[in-house]
């Protein structure tokens, strides 16, 4: 009784949290978000940005779309990232939230994901793998403590109630 109890609560959580999450985004400001997500991005890829790693994108920008939260934006680079309305990316990068976490926690190859049609890639696709080989370099333990022990700990969490959901069907 208890096992499906925990399988229809990882059902729902999982039906819920990207609903919940979509909400939430519509209510905060555009700029606000924008500025959120070019600090956190500056913040995460420092050390990439120190190293100059990140110079092949000069002139360029990608384009991040989040599916199941309804979260769009490009990405641009002039000596620090900067997170803008989405125009006219050279590249997108389309996932939903439980992809990208698995993803940045390492727990998941993004390879697999593309070829199972749940990561998507489209336009320039010689700077796409570009920016996926650089975002794979980037070791979690390097991350901000905070942001690390967040993103291995939602990751966890993620795969326990996908588990817990699968073994309800």
């Amino acid at each position: 009784m208890a096992q499906i109890l925990q399988q229809r609560l990882s059902g729902f959580i999982l039906d819920i949290a990207p609903q919940f999450s979509r909400r939430s985004l519509a209510l905060v400001p555009n700029k606000l978000k924008m500025s959120l997500i070019t600090q956190m991005l500056n913040l995460v890829l420092s050390e990439q940005l120190r190293a100059g790693e990140l110079v092949f994108l000069k002139d360029k920008s990608v384009g991040i779309c989040v599916d199941d939260i309804d979260l769009q934006f490009q990405v641009a680079f002039d000596s620090k990232l900067q997170a803008l309305p989405m125009t006219n990316p050279n590249v997108i990068f389309s996932a939903n939230v439980p992809e990208l976490l698995l993803v940045a926690a390492a727990k998941e190859d993004p390879d697999t994901l593309f070829f199972q049609r749940k990561l998507r890639i489209e336009g320039d696709t010689e700077l796409g793998l570009e920016v996926k080989n650089m975002l794979l370099s980037i070791e979690l333990d390097t991350l901000p403590r905070p942001i690390k022990l967040t993103v291995d700990k939602l990751a966890c969490m993620l795969q326990a109630l996908t588990l817990g959901s699968e073994t309800a069907k």
